[in-house]
């Protein structure tokens, strides 16, 4: 298996840490050019992973009976489906548009990129198996498996989502890149 491969990695590589060593978490707030662009980028980022939170409680909450399946079953399909919908529309803006862009912007990030392009293809089986899942569970299915399956994907979204950023907001940051 790929030592860099989204199942697997702690993070990033540090070949590909070189622009967030530049550009530290600690000083993106108050850096001229964080509103705009990557404050939008963070703020989606800040909504999946809220959506996993919830779908997370949720799931919890069916599980010890703290909440039925009819209060269960629309706030699954809601909150399931924006996630799912919302990250499939953002990894596909991000391959075809803002990574092709951002890597010419400083060829120092091209490997990082095509970490992250390979990232989308691996959550795609992930998402399509909780999509599954949450189906099972809204055809009156045990939340176990679905539960399971959420898990794992968190975990993969939030290693995927800390190393975008670390990728994706120094080049922005640098270069002033607005879209």
């Amino acid at each position: 298996m790929d030592k860099f491969s989204l199942d697997t990695r702690t993070g990033l590589p540090e070949a590909l840490r070189v622009l967030v060593q530049e550009y530290p978490r600690t000083g993106w707030q108050t850096h001229r050019n964080f509103n705009g662009l990557v404050q939008f980028w963070m703020e989606r980022h800040m909504m999946f992973r809220q959506l996993v939170t919830i779908l997370t409680e949720d799931v919890q909450a069916l599980s010890d009976r703290r909440m039925d399946h009819g209060r269960y079953a629309p706030r699954l399909s809601r909150f399931a489906g924006t996630l799912l919908n919302e990250l499939h529309g953002h990894h596909g803006i991000e391959d075809h548009h803002y990574f092709p862009r951002l890597v010419r912007i400083d060829r120092r990030a091209e490997q990082g990129f095509a970490l992250l392009d390979r990232d989308h293809h691996a959550m795609d089986g992930h998402l399509h198996a909780m999509a599954e899942a949450a189906n099972a569970v809204l055809k009156g299915g045990e939340p176990g498996p679905f539960a399971e399956r959420l898990d794992a994907f968190a975990r993969m979204l939030n290693r995927h989502l800390d190393d975008e950023e670390d990728i994706v907001v120094p080049v922005i940051l640098a270069s002033g890149f607005q879209g």
